[in-house]
């Protein structure tokens, strides 16, 4: 019987240990509970309870998580009812509060995330919906992050996956997409022909200038050669003046043979006149330009004199 008891006493002792041995896997933590009440949190790796007395509670997952929101129909601040669903990200840091503050935390979780979803969303008018969609996600995860807290729970991330409008409204909006497309393309046109105008109105303008400056500097031109001219012809009559107040008749020659050069010039270059035949005097003419060259010989020591 001695022996009896012994082999007894050893399976019992083989029992219990199997019993108070818990192998806790990496990424998971269990709550220990005597009796029904919490005592402690076992780690990843071999650990030990008193069996009987204690047991273990809840077996949590320690890595982050990721809960799919599904589609819900929100009315946003300009009544346009839009269909939206989104993605939780979250991770416990507190297996004890996660097990015990909350009852079913996945459940919380996504309930609390759908309704800040709806209280979010209902603030904002469809166009802040659809190009806001950083700034949502944002605000979800700093209000279902502060709520989850006392849950032991950190949320890292929430975003919206989908956003969809009704049919009828997705149609207005491309109407209105396609009649903003057109008025931005009838403005650059409009914006094209205005700075085409304008640039051609500048070259007009730059062109008038350059012209009127043309114009100013051919008159300032003629102008010095006509007072060139002036001053040369003081100068001629004021060397046949001298030449006449000595007694040199071919000065009067001079004066009566350039006089009749340009008549002669003049009635060539008339366009109404093709054909000249009148009698000339060529002798007089030859003899007026050898008094021009008699006029000029005489002149020509009293300046190689003078200087």
């Amino acid at each position: 019987m001695v022996g009896e008891f012994a082999w007894g006493a050893v399976a019992l002792a083989i029992v219990l240990v199997v019993m108070g041995a818990k192998r806790v896997p990496q990424g998971s933590e269990y709550t220990v509970e005597r009796f029904g009440r919490y005592i402690n949190t076992l780690r990843p790796g071999l650990q030990w309870i008193i069996p009987v007395v204690d047991s273990v509670g809840a077996k949590l997952n320690m890595m982050e998580q990721v809960l799919d929101v599904p589609s819900q129909e929100v009315i946003t601040r300009d009544n346009a009812m839009v269909t939206v669903d989104g993605v939780v990200f979250f991770q416990i840091l507190d297996a004890a509060k996660a097990a015990y503050e909350v009852n079913n935390l996945n459940h919380a979780i996504l309930n609390l995330t759908m309704t800040n979803i709806r209280t979010v969303m209902g603030s904002m008018d469809l166009d802040e919906l659809l190009s806001k969609r950083d700034q949502i996600n944002a605000q979800l995860l700093d209000v279902v992050d502060e709520a989850t807290t006392p849950w032991g729970v950190k949320v890292t991330r929430i975003e919206i996956k989908d956003i969809s409008p009704p049919p009828g409204l997705v149609e207005a909006m491309a109407r209105q997409m396609k009649a903003e497309r057109e008025k931005r393309a009838t403005i650059l046109e409009s914006e094209g022909e205005r700075q085409a105008q304008i640039l051609a109105a500048e070259g007009k303008k730059q062109a008038a200038i350059l012209e009127a400056e043309g114009d100013k500097e051919a008159a300032f031109r003629e102008a010095e050669a006509r007072e060139r001219l002036a001053e040369a012809e003081a100068k001629a009559t004021m060397m046949v003046s001298q030449a006449i107040a000595k007694g040199n008749v071919n000065a009067i020659n001079y004066f009566v043979a350039q006089k009749y050069t340009d008549a002669l010039r003049d009635i060539a270059a008339a366009d109404n006149q093709k054909v000249i035949m009148m009698p000339l005097e060529a002798s007089s003419l030859i003899g007026s330009i050898g008094g021009i060259a008699e006029i000029a010989r005489s002149l020509k020591p009293k300046s190689g004199e003078s200087g």
